[in-house]
């Protein structure tokens, strides 16, 4: 339990203005936004710790990541491990102790090495589907509220009130961030053509059959779809069904024999169109009332 109310309002009143109820400013209480704050604190955690599993493990697939900063492959395989426990670290720690410093470098870290997939070679799309790894983390900084002091930044996170002109803020955000992880997904199938048999293989899909009717393309171009008519309107059923697809199809994953921490790391792919689920319902509620 954060606080006993759910709601606060604003009600202010001049000589000859209508009554307070027509100047009411409703703003969403620490016990609302609680809800968010645990969505994107779980999620957070969930990026790192996944992807630092993948540091300690060690994955020739980051080979290309080190060359692109000039790092000679010996060396790259050390530093695995060291980069795997810093992002473990920093998972537990957004986990157990949030921290708006943490969640500052945890959206520079997550847009960094998204950036680094382009100049290795991967394409913008690999980039763009890793949204969420830095779109996340920056809407929980969003949501908390910048740092007025340097004592701040290293303060635990509280949950406090939050205005409707943040929660506008915070909408755009996710909206952006969800839409641009479609996207990015999407362009991966049907235009980089990437071989998502196996994943289709666990559904019961044979190989000659994904071949055939061009079924990676397909589906890619229907993300892509997605991810635009969530930028451009994102209803309640269109994020649940978002949601519930990001879910489902990162899942295939481990069921395809990779990593448990392949789903897990993708944390930010599901927090986000939750997250905006929550405030596009909050933005309706949040709206001046009228009597």
């Amino acid at each position: 339990m954060f606080f006993k109310s759910s709601w606060t309002a604003d009600m202010t009143r001049t000589p000859g203005s209508p009554s307070p109820a027509h100047n009411t400013v409703v703003r969403l209480a620490a016990a609302d936004v609680a809800t968010l704050h645990w969505i994107f604190r779980l999620a957070v955690a969930a990026e790192f710790i996944g992807h630092g599993a993948f540091g300690i493990r060690t994955k020739a697939a980051w080979l290309p990541y080190f060359a692109v900063a000039g790092i000679a492959e010996t060396s790259a395989w050390t530093l695995m491990p060291v980069i795997g426990t810093v992002d473990i670290a920093l998972g537990v720690l957004a986990l157990l102790r949030p921290m708006r410093a943490v969640l500052l470098y945890m959206a520079f870290w997550g847009f960094f090495t998204a950036c680094l997939r382009p100049f290795a070679g991967e394409g913008i799309w690999e980039c763009l589907e890793r949204a969420g790894n830095f779109g996340v983390p920056l809407a929980f900084l969003g949501l908390v509220g910048w740092a007025k002091s340097r004592t701040d930044w290293f303060a635990r996170l509280v949950t406090s009130t939050v205005t409707p002109t943040r929660v506008a803020m915070l909408v755009w955000l996710l909206r952006f961030t969800t839409g641009m992880l479609l996207i990015g997904h999407g362009g991966i199938g049907a235009i980089m053509a990437k071989d998502w048999t196996r994943y289709f293989a666990v559904l019961g899909v044979g190989t000659a059959t994904v071949e055939a009717h061009a079924l990676s393309r397909l589906v890619g171009w229907c993300e892509i779809a997605l991810g635009l008519l969530v930028m451009a309107r994102p209803s309640a059923a269109l994020l649940v069904f978002v949601c519930v697809w990001k879910i489902g199809t990162e899942w295939l994953r481990p069921m395809a024999g990779e990593p448990l921490w392949e789903f897990i790391e993708r944390g930010g792919s599901y927090a986000a169109p939750l997250g905006l689920l929550v405030l596009c319902q909050w933005q309706q509620r949040l709206k001046p009332r009228s009597g």
